[in-house]
């Protein structure tokens, strides 16, 4: 499949995050076809809230929606590959696909540091697809860190 469409949709989301000062990092989370179940952006600045990560956001939200925690056959979409936190937390409400735009060398709990979502010794594994409008996630993280400095 290919994630263009809804990683658009993402890096929107990230784009939003702007308006209250947080780190631009946006997610969709799609059904088993493919429709768009929830779509938010970071709001830790905003709530003051450590745990409110897009991915966190969209996957209590989807949740709540769908009145059940288990999420089987969806796939989270996002533009930094996810902390560890939000890797656990995708696995844990069997997420079936993790697709993201850029890496992260620094926290990346897919990829780059742990490989939470294909660790064997869990009881789900969810598939990765990386890389989808990386450069464009990438240039926007990369304005607003230099933005700070």
């Amino acid at each position: 499949m290919d994630y263009t469409l809804p990683m658009s949709q993402a890096l929107a989301e990230a784009r939003r995050a702007l308006d209250h000062d947080d780190v631009p990092i946006g997610a969709v989370l799609l059904d088993p076809d493919g429709a768009v179940v929830a779509a938010d952006h970071n709001r830790r600045e905003q709530k003051g809230d450590a745990t409110a990560h897009a991915e966190m956001l969209v996957l209590a939200a989807a949740s709540q929606a769908e009145g059940d925690w288990r999420l089987t056959g969806h796939t989270l979409v996002v533009t930094l590959e996810p902390c560890p936190m939000c890797a656990m937390a995708a696995v844990l409400a069997r997420v079936e696909r993790i697709v993201y735009a850029a890496s992260d060398p620094k926290a990346g709990g897919v990829w780059s540091l742990y490989n939470i979502p294909q660790d064997e010794r869990l009881n789900h594994r969810c598939d990765v697809v990386a890389g989808v409008c990386e450069d464009e996630s990438r240039q926007l993280l990369e304005e607003f860190f230099a933005s700070r400095r």
